[in-house]
């Protein structure tokens, strides 16, 4: 698996980096082809406390965790439980769906502009992939969000899948 280690106001050091890495290379064994991965690393302090962002887009499905700490090995530890207990959560699913777990094409580009007069603080263009609304709940779970866009091959447009108070899941389709 390749690594894209960056820091937001934190300088990774060699050793971050090497501890990083060393955790990163536990999620190899849930991968076939996990030299054609490449995965995303963000550490940020914001107070007190460490905040690391792991982002591991593949071609059929992208894993994303975050977690914060006071203590940076801390976090890191944490991330990458809740990484692993995600993959091991949806295993079943992922092997049903997909047989072989591989890559995933959702490119996610992020433009922060930050001027005075705007309401709109942040911006992502993403690019999205024919799949069905089954699916689509799975991508949503893999990603701890609240809701996913989607283009819906069932209706033939785009939709948002999104999750109820109650446990349940909305769509919108944007015709």
């Amino acid at each position: 698996m390749e690594l894209n280690i960056r820091g937001d106001k934190i300088t990774v050091t060699k050793s971050i980096k090497d501890y990083i890495t060393e955790k990163m290379e536990r999620l190899n064994k849930y991968f076939e082809g996990s030299k054609n991965i490449k995965a995303s690393v963000i550490i940020r302090v914001r107070n007190n406390e460490q905040i690391i962002e792991v982002t591991v887009p593949t071609s059929k499905f992208t894993l994303r965790a975050e977690e914060k700490h006071v203590d940076l090995y801390a976090a890191i530890d944490l991330v990458m439980d809740k990484l692993e207990r995600q993959i091991r959560k949806n295993k079943t699913k992922l092997n049903d769906k997909y047989k072989n777990i591989i890559q995933f094409d959702v490119s996610v580009q992020e433009d922060e502009e930050e001027e005075e007069d705007l309401k709109i603080v942040k911006r992502k263009n993403i690019t999205t992939k024919p799949m069905d609304e089954e699916e689509a709940i799975l991508q949503m779970e893999l990603l701890n969000h609240d809701f996913f866009v989607f283009k819906n091959v069932d209706e033939e447009c785009v939709s948002v899948m999104y999750k109820r108070r109650d446990g349940n899941y909305g769509i919108i389709n944007v015709k």
